[in-house]
């Protein structure tokens, strides 16, 4: 087992080349796919929805757009204590303790979709626990940041992020796949109507094991789980991780934290969703609801014993008018792309699965299977990919560029791609031959996942010419939690207009925000005697 490190100094070439290389790089090659399987337990939802309905599953399409939802919640929120889980934890407590809980969301969803009779409430609550992958992100990037010297971060940095976000694009191929087989055992069920795979159609009628899904994540987790107790060590060197105690009060402190999240993200979601959804059914706006689980979470963690200095020191970054202006730079980008990833699948699945007609009522009606509908689940998974893959190219072009120019270009970018999807997506819920509108609303996504992916690398440019050192590492930490919610704004929009039966006006929605990215970044960053001029 990786001892404690009781002295670390990356910046100390002598050391750097003797034995932190090696410790750093082992480091790095564990981190990398338990972030990865984070990302991939947080949006599986995405694709485990489309199945649900293509088996049958008696729920409503808004009802699957809040599982989708409620793990994006639940995401976001737990990203706000993970940021503090290094220093009172250690790397090795925390990789170890967070990679773990996964396998619980992973285990139980295998089970719950074994029958199709379990009740909403057993897979919202299995959603709601899937939000530790997304947390898993703000530990994951604080530890590798201590392993490595100044001159390594944007590379490290950049490697733990970039394809630990592939767990998206894995869990959308994978998962379609091994539906396909009794790969652990069970039971199958029968296709009601065509579903697909990365390579083509899987008809109706067909056997899948969908419970697959879960229990493929959780056969994944278990060796990384004891790699990671095996391969990762804690700092205890004064400036990252001195006082930890031991691994049963580093897993009880995380344990607190994490529950403070769950409370405040279930407290949230009962005052947003539905009564139908298991909500209050009290119609509170999510855009007030929102901000009132951030405030709640961050207050709260503030007053627990031990940790409320450590809060309170990073309270510093609220002061500066910067750090507001950046978040919500970098939740037009991430936010999109992660909110995309979550809703497309089923988008694809509701708009383009069924015909729409005109009943003899006068009503739409949108039951209809369409038989000559394109398989969400063998195209979805491109727009993640784009947007992983293209996000270095933001920095790099960044560099060249200026960060603010680069981010503009994209967000007007991203005003066109979404009037161009809302334009061809309100043309195929209106038509009993979608599919002749698929490939454009397709591309135009495309368009939005590259544009997000570039503009999502050039804001991290932005953020270290903004703020010093000591304020970047907790201003990306702020940020990313707070864009992390577009897995909880997309979908639930996305569901509600759906339901309403106007889905193209949660495209003209997100238009209009990221016009006023354009507007903003303009005025902070592009406008003449700017203080912070194309940084």
């Amino acid at each position: 087992m990786a001892k404690d490190i009781m002295k670390w100094d990356p910046e100390d070439q002598t050391f750097w080349d003797s034995e932190g290389k090696k410790i750093a790089w082992r480091t790095l090659w564990i981190s990398i796919p338990c972030l990865l399987c984070g990302f991939a337990v947080w949006i599986y939802w995405s694709v485990i929805t489309v199945q649900m309905l293509n088996l049958g599953f008696s729920f409503s399409k808004g009802d699957l757009f809040t599982l989708n939802a409620i793990a994006g919640l639940s995401g976001a929120t737990l990203r706000i204590p993970a940021s503090f889980f290094i220093r009172i934890a250690g790397g090795r407590n925390t990789i170890f303790f967070t990679t773990a809980l996964l396998m619980i969301p992973a285990f139980f969803t295998g089970v719950a979709l074994q029958d199709i009779n379990t009740p909403l409430w057993q897979f919202q609550l299995l959603a709601l626990l899937c939000g530790f992958g997304g947390g898993n992100f703000a530990a994951s990037m604080s530890n590798i940041s201590f392993f490595f010297p100044k001159k390594m971060q944007g590379l490290s940095l950049g490697l733990n992020a970039g394809l630990g976000n592939f767990g998206v694009t894995s869990t959308q191929i994978l998962i379609p796949f091994v539906m396909t087989f009794g790969l652990f055992g069970g039971d199958s069920m029968v296709l009601k109507v065509d579903s697909g795979t990365l390579i083509g159609k899987i008809p109706a009628g067909a056997e899948t094991w969908i419970q697959n899904s879960g229990f493929l994540w959780f056969a994944i987790l278990v060796p990384l789980v004891i790699l990671s107790w095996l391969l990762i060590s804690n700092i205890r060197a004064p400036h990252v991780s001195p006082d930890i105690g031991g691994p049963v009060s580093s897993f009880f402190k995380m344990t607190v934290m994490l529950l403070v999240g769950l409370l405040t993200s279930v407290a949230g979601l009962w005052l947003i969703l539905p009564e139908s959804a298991n909500g209050s059914g009290l119609d509170i706006s999510k855009w007030i609801v929102l901000p009132a689980v951030i405030a709640a979470t961050v207050g709260i963690l503030a007053i627990l014993p031990g940790l409320s200095a450590r809060v309170r020191a990073q309270y510093k970054i609220f002061s500066h008018p910067h750090t507001w202006i950046m978040t919500v730079i970098y939740t037009m980008t991430f936010g999109s792309f992660i909110g995309y990833s979550a809703a497309l699948p089923l988008s694809i699945k509701v708009i383009f699965g069924f015909q729409h007609v005109m009943g003899a009522d006068g009503v739409m009606a949108h039951t209809l299977a369409n038989p000559n509908a394109p398989s969400a689940l063998t195209y979805a998974w491109i727009g993640p990919f784009l947007g992983a893959i293209i996000r270095p190219v933001g920095g790099w072009l960044a560099d060249k560029m200026g960060g603010a120019l680069v981010t503009q270009i994209c967000s007007v970018v991203m005003v066109a791609g979404a009037f161009a999807a809302a334009h061809f997506m309100q043309a195929a819920y209106a038509s009993a031959t979608p599919e002749i509108y698929f490939m454009p609303f397709f591309l135009t996504f495309m368009v939005l996942f590259f544009a997000a992916g570039i503009g999502n690398g050039s804001t991290f440019r932005t953020v270290a010419v903004v703020f010093d050192r000591q304020q970047a590492g907790p201003v990306l930490g702020w940020t990313s939690a707070v864009a992390a919610y577009g897995a909880f704004i997309i979908p639930i929009v996305f569901g509600e207009q759906i339901e309403a039966g106007a889905p193209q006006v949660a495209l003209y929605g997100f238009a209009g925000f990221y016009f006023a990215c354009v507007m903003l970044n303009w005025a902070a960053y592009l406008r003449p005697g700017a203080k912070y001029k194309n940084p």
